[in-house]
């Protein structure tokens, strides 16, 4: 499990601050609450130490999780890049020749997905389908509820 994890710049940011705040706020605060639940007495019908371990299990796990996700992550820059095709970190404008409306996606990691943001993975179908592609191209995508033919009108590097 030692594989890199595409994320961006933003995502990474974003976990290194998750991280702080679990460190320096949340786990100092998680141990004092254990510390006073302690002191209420009896722990076998504490519900509050048995709240304060479960949180502190829980802020424990994420932590490391975020170390690890750190340690394998590859942070894609696309600065000085030119923007003339998809590739994971851009933003991409689509016509759906379907429907004839416009969506615009952002291709992102499986963590970072996130459809009410507009933010697919770049494992999703959609996301496979498009990376890798010009302006002007014609996509077609097989999606669960069947085929999608796109037109990329625009591609953007944020």
């Amino acid at each position: 499990m030692s594989h890199t994890i595409p994320l961006t710049k933003e995502s990474f940011e974003s976990l290194q601050e998750e991280l702080k705040r679990l460190i320096r706020e949340e786990r100092p605060k998680v141990i004092q609450d254990i510390a006073e639940a302690r002191a209420h007495g009896d722990l076998s019908e504490n519900a509050e130490y048995d709240a304060a371990k479960n949180r502190q299990g829980f802020i424990e796990g994420r932590i490391q999780e975020i170390n690890g996700k750190l340690a394998r992550a590859h942070v894609v820059d696309l600065s000085g890049l030119k923007p003339d095709k998809v590739v994971f970190g851009c933003t991409v404008t689509l016509y759906d020749t379907a429907t004839e409306e416009e969506v615009t996606y952002k291709i992102v990691g499986e963590d970072e997905a996130d459809i009410k943001q507009s933010k697919i993975s770049c494992t999703s179908p959609v996301g496979k389908a498009l990376i890798g592609h010009k302006l002007d191209d014609s996509v077609k995508v097989i999606v669960p509820s069947g085929k999608k033919e796109y037109e990329i009108i625009d591609i953007k590097y944020d």
